[in-house]
């Protein structure tokens, strides 16, 4: 997976963005964005037995960072 921190002038109150291949979250700071890398990559690189159940849809990361922004091409 290809991760990649950014400054970002599509959305002001969200100026930096993580790009995970094809998925872009938006961050309000650097700090913020960087801090999100970290998490998945050390999750990334954790041990993962096999889930049967789906996964929690209140996960409780949604807060910390903006909303998707939808893309127009």
């Amino acid at each position: 997976m290809k991760i990649v921190v950014s400054a970002s002038s599509r959305n002001p109150a969200c100026p930096w963005q993580v790009q995970l291949d094809q998925h872009v979250v938006s961050f309000r700071s650097e700090a913020e964005a960087r801090a999100f890398v970290a998490t998945l990559e050390t999750r990334l690189q954790a041990p993962h037995p096999l889930m049967r159940d789906a996964w929690p849809a209140s996960v409780g990361s949604a807060a910390r960072h903006c909303p998707p922004v939808h893309r127009t091409s």
